[in-house]
């Protein structure tokens, strides 16, 4: 009897508090398609200054060359 009793209220405790979580407002709104679009669009161009930086190191063609003092037109 006792241990149905204390299996109970651990169940009512766990009921209890999924209720508060649900209700306190814990999930985010969604995103609209034009939100949506506008990350889609940053991330692209995130993706395209990546590449063209990481094939700058590549190439070695980052940092200006050291092999001379005359600045080069």
């Amino acid at each position: 009897m006792m241990m149905k009793k204390a299996l109970v209220s651990v169940i009512v405790g766990i009921m209890l508090y999924v209720l508060a979580v649900g209700l306190s407002g814990c999930t985010q709104p969604g995103e609209t398609a034009a939100e949506g679009h506008r990350r889609h669009l940053r991330n692209l161009s995130l993706n395209q200054q990546e590449l063209v930086r990481d094939t700058d190191n590549v190439l070695l063609s980052d940092e200006p060359s050291k092999l001379t003092d005359k600045r080069m037109p």
